[in-house]
């Protein structure tokens, strides 16, 4: 039986818990309460973790900054910019964040485990090493990227980014850097109004972002196409050492932010191939939740993904066959084939 792993605790509720807020605790219960059902839980495992210090923050964002969300600490709310606010016990919702992301690092690195999913917040991926942005506050899955890198040993992370919205703080944390591969998809033009194809990293870092901006209106085998032909193809010249997926489900069809039409067959897919690369190229396999929010789109799924993640996969045999030998013309992608062909072979 596959060993998946989940983090979760009950303090991520009380980020903004009181506030009329879009990235609300609501995401996280209606997943909470799902996994809370008996015959689900069992198909799980739900390590004990604790909140990352300054020291490990550190590695992502700098001190200046750690110190401006700590001393938000208790105080009922801050705005931090026109999108992002905390109340009294975010900042420590956001270091135990954190905490989730890198233990789940360490433990699939170490094998103690088959996979593992952080569902988390606040998210992660729009903030910056020395701002919030987007609902963000630490950058999580950054972070388990960074950790991975600097106290495991790895030099080759590939971290795949699902959610609508482009998430800029993760490129900019390893644009100069061959360390990690940063591979996005996302609706464009589209907040945060960064994530062109022609934004490609720089110095030792050319080459490892890839960014895939597409219009609205895509759906299941759109991302399926993506992650068959392109995606597929750059991960197995890569050969990452651990994969880590920014998941957002705000191209979830229902959902109030977004124009895609990605259903829960398109998460478990997108799912199924990345599992599929990470027992290829021997790489371990972790998500952190981003975005989502039309609750039951969101709770579906993740859902989805835990499942293909467990080995109880939800897709027909009928739709992998669809997903697996049809595709689409998607300009955009050819777009972006067309400047990573520059480094990659495509």
């Amino acid at each position: 039986m596959t060993k998946t792993a989940i983090f979760s605790n009950n303090l991520f509720l009380e980020h903004m818990k009181n506030f009329d807020h879009l990235e609300s605790a609501s995401r996280l219960r209606v997943i909470y309460d799902e996994l809370d059902k008996p015959e689900i839980a069992a198909g799980f495992i739900f390590p004990a973790f604790q909140a990352a210090g300054a020291e490990i923050i550190k590695l992502n964002h700098q001190p200046a900054y750690i110190k401006q969300l700590a001393d938000t600490a208790g105080q009922s709310f801050v705005s931090l910019d026109a999108d992002t606010q905390t109340s009294a016990q975010s900042y420590d919702a956001a270091c135990l964040a954190v905490g989730a992301a890198v233990t789940a690092a360490r433990m699939v690195v170490a094998g103690e485990v088959d996979n593992a999913f952080c569902l988390v917040r606040p998210p992660g991926h729009h903030a910056e090493v020395d701002k919030a942005m987007g609902f963000c506050l630490f950058n999580n899955a950054a972070l388990a990227a960074q950790f991975a890198i600097h106290e495991l040993g790895l030099q080759r992370v590939l971290i795949v980014d699902w959610d609508l919205h482009h998430g800029n703080g993760t490129q900019h944390s390893f644009y100069d850097s061959d360390n990690v591969l940063y591979f996005s998809t996302h609706q464009y033009p589209c907040y945060p109004g960064s994530g062109a194809a022609a934004e490609v990293g720089s110095g030792r870092g050319a080459g490892y972002t890839i960014n895939v901006p597409l219009p609205a209106g895509l759906d299941d085998l759109a991302f399926a196409t993506i992650y068959n032909d392109l995606l597929s193809a750059v991960a197995r010249q890569y050969q990452p050492e651990l994969i880590i997926v920014s998941a957002g489900y705000d191209i979830h069809r229902d959902d109030p932010l977004g124009g895609m039409m990605v259903t829960e067959a398109g998460f478990a897919y997108m799912t199924k191939i990345l599992l599929e690369l990470a027992a290829e190229c021997g790489s371990p396999f972790m998500a952190c939740l981003e975005g989502g929010y039309d609750l039951n789109g969101l709770k579906n799924g993740v859902m989805a993904t835990l499942n293909e993640m467990r080995g109880y996969s939800t897709l027909t045999d009928k739709t992998i066959m669809n997903f697996t030998m049809n595709s689409m013309p998607i300009m955009a992608m050819e777009e972006t084939r067309s400047v990573a062909k520059k480094f990659w072979k495509l």
